[in-house]
């Protein structure tokens, strides 16, 4: 989230007093009612509730398996808690993650994975909020144990994280409705244009690389970075950026809810977030030699398997981002980004 949430996308606002609040880059905890109010400790998980419209509300029967939590590291175990990262600060970003519609209660697709996945695990989810680069400094100090937050997998990245995949990672163009502008699965025709994207991101590493390649054929590609999502969809509204590059599903969520306003926008191309050589994805993210990801991996698979998997994408409207399995540490983003 996201950003944005990669930062990646960040869209939906949050009250006077919950913005001033988010607005600070150190981790804020989101537990109690957040938790209590989609965890059922009889053995089911309400995912999209809160949601605002984005997700269908879905109950889901999902309990420990023991085969897969034995797996896990004894500390954590004796903890009996997964401290989950999100990246959702300042602002979040629907439907990745974002405060709910009681204005107080952490919600969204990944979310609610992270929430399915500590059920497998028999672990109480709890949450710690932060900016996009405050989350990974959080699993560095151990001070969360894993980030749901549509976190790429990359060559680099794997230098210090683990990984288990579970979503394929495309990344979308963002432009007004009015615009005739498409990427046509070429960089070429960003030339002459504004692009805004978040930064720390894989899309803006691929941006810059872009941006690179256009110089020296003596073309030009300006980058704009804004701090949050009102003031980006503001500058695309205005005419001040062209084009807003970022994760897929907070664009197409974007699109669908500025439909038919004066601020309406549309997807003008996708890209997989890994470059042209590979599908990207999006993976929950440990430290490297935590020994988080095999059970991790483990328990997506299980709700893949098991079909809890497939309406928790249904429900947030993501089904063409599914995959047919989580993998440990998989091909990611490289190092060249080419």
């Amino acid at each position: 989230m996201p950003t944005q949430l990669s930062r990646r996308g960040l869209i939906r606002g949050v009250t006077a007093a919950a913005a001033a609040a988010t607005l600070a880059p150190v981790l804020a905890a989101c537990g109690g009612d957040s938790e209590a109010a989609t965890t059922d400790p009889a053995g089911s998980v309400t995912i999209g509730l809160l949601s605002n419209g984005a997700a269908k509300e879905t109950t889901l029967k999902v309990s420990e398996v023991k085969s897969i939590s034995a797996q896990l590291p004894a500390a954590l175990k004796k903890t009996g808690k997964l401290v989950i990262a999100s990246g959702t600060l300042p602002a979040g970003s629907a439907p990745l993650g974002y405060v709910g519609s009681d204005q107080k209660t952490l919600t969204g697709c990944e979310v609610d994975l992270a929430r399915l996945v500590a059920a497998v695990l028999g672990l109480e989810p709890e949450f710690q909020q932060a900016t996009w680069e405050n989350m990974f400094i959080a699993i560095d100090s151990g001070k969360s144990d894993v980030g749901f937050a549509n976190i790429t997998v990359t060559e680099e990245r794997k230098k210090k994280y683990e990984f288990a995949s579970y979503r394929k990672d495309d990344l979308a163009f963002e432009v007004r409705k009015d615009s005739t502008w498409n990427f046509d699965d070429d960089y070429e025709n960003l030339a002459g244009r504004t692009v805004s994207v978040g930064s720390g991101t894989n899309q803006e590493k691929i941006l810059l690389e872009w941006k690179a390649k256009l110089a020296k054929e003596g073309k030009n590609l300006t980058v704009k970075y804004y701090q949050d999502n009102n003031s980006l969809y503001l500058a695309l509204s205005s005419g001040k950026i062209d084009v807003y590059l970022g994760p897929s599903p907070a664009l197409s969520y974007h699109a669908a809810k500025t439909a038919g306003t004066p601020q309406a926008t549309r997807v003008a191309g996708r890209f997989s977030g890994a470059g042209t050589t590979l599908q990207g994805l999006i993976a929950a993210t440990a430290k490297k030699g935590s020994g988080l990801a095999k059970p991790l991996a483990d328990a997506i698979n299980y709700l893949i398997d098991n079909g809890q998997y497939a309406k928790w994408l249904t429900a947030w409207n993501l089904s063409g981002e599914a995959v047919a399995k989580s993998e440990v540490d998989p091909p990611g983003l490289p190092l060249d980004n080419s």
